[in-house]
């Protein structure tokens, strides 16, 4: 399909066309049942679903702390809208524009507790086999009736994630993450094909025919409930097209060891700069 066609499909189209609903991710009830199977599954899928991970008291000491800094006080931390704010008047027209929020750890001791959270440090490390550095934290937010795609892509095609081992991306669910409100979308074993190119179409993402869309798995998750994924896997979200909220944290982590992509590196990799492969 030409990208014109694409770009200009409604988001219900884009939801059915680019995910599948009728395939689900198996989960792992509790990190404490974590092992050397679910790591071995991790390596050979490229990601790993545990639930009831962070407690309740965690899941709403996030919610309060990510609503102060958008409606009190920043502190600092950068926080995108789908929006101008100068066109938003209201609180519920200010939630419902905020995308993302990020660069928090250093000024949310809450959100701070939860990115250094001793079981999710754990199996990163187990994943790394060396100890984990904290490279990108943020919020991502589906707001009712519309919240955003996250188009298909590897996080690691993100210039700050490109490492020249693999990154380990954690997505928290504050609320439950499920088919109708945009829970994650994988294609399990897709990162072993690589770092692929990346175009600008609704987003920085992979080519939509590019896709295998048969392979889709979908990720629903209940409130504290994880998602492990290696920074090559291919993955997604849909819109938010239902009635219900659909927060989720999302940190990133490489072992101590690891340093970045050169910028020729980079272009070789993750884009069609040199190649000039077309979408």
């Amino acid at each position: 399909m030409p990208r014109t066609e694409l770009t200009e499909q409604s988001p219900e189209e884009i939801s059915a066309r680019l995910y599948r609903y009728d395939r689900i991710a198996d989960k792992i009830e509790g990190s404490t049942h974590w092992n050397e199977t679910h790591l071995a599954a991790y390596w050979r899928d490229g990601f790993a679903a545990i639930e009831h991970v962070l407690k309740e008291e965690d899941i709403q000491n996030s919610k309060e702390a990510l609503h102060e800094l958008i409606f009190k006080d920043n502190k600092g931390a950068q926080i995108q809208f789908s929006k101008p704010k100068s066109e938003l008047k209201t609180d519920e027209e200010k939630e419902l524009a905020v995308r993302k929020v990020h660069e928090f750890v250093n000024v949310d001791e809450r959100l701070r507790g939860i990115a250094e959270h001793p079981a999710i440090i754990a199996i990163v490390q187990d994943i790394l086999g060396e100890t984990p550095r904290l490279v990108q934290d943020m919020a991502l937010l589906k707001p009712p009736h519309g919240g955003g795609e996250k188009p298909w892509h590897q996080d690691m095609a993100y210039g700050n994630l490109a490492y020249e081992k693999p990154v380990v991306g954690v997505w928290i669910a504050l609320d439950e993450a499920a088919l109708d409100n945009g829970c994650m979308h994988v294609i399990p074993g897709s990162h072993a094909d690589g770092a692929t190119p990346h175009y600008a179409i609704r987003d920085w993402q992979l080519c939509d025919s590019h896709v295998q869309v048969e392979r889709d798995v979908a990720v629903p998750l209940l409130p504290g409930g994880i998602l492990l994924f290696h920074g090559l896997l291919k993955h997604g979200t849909p819109y938010n097209l239902s009635t219900k909220k659909r927060r989720a944290l999302q940190f990133h982590y490489v072992g101590e060891s690891a340093v970045k992509l050169t910028p020729k590196e980079y272009k070789r990799f993750f884009t069609n700069e040199m190649s000039g492969a077309e979408c």
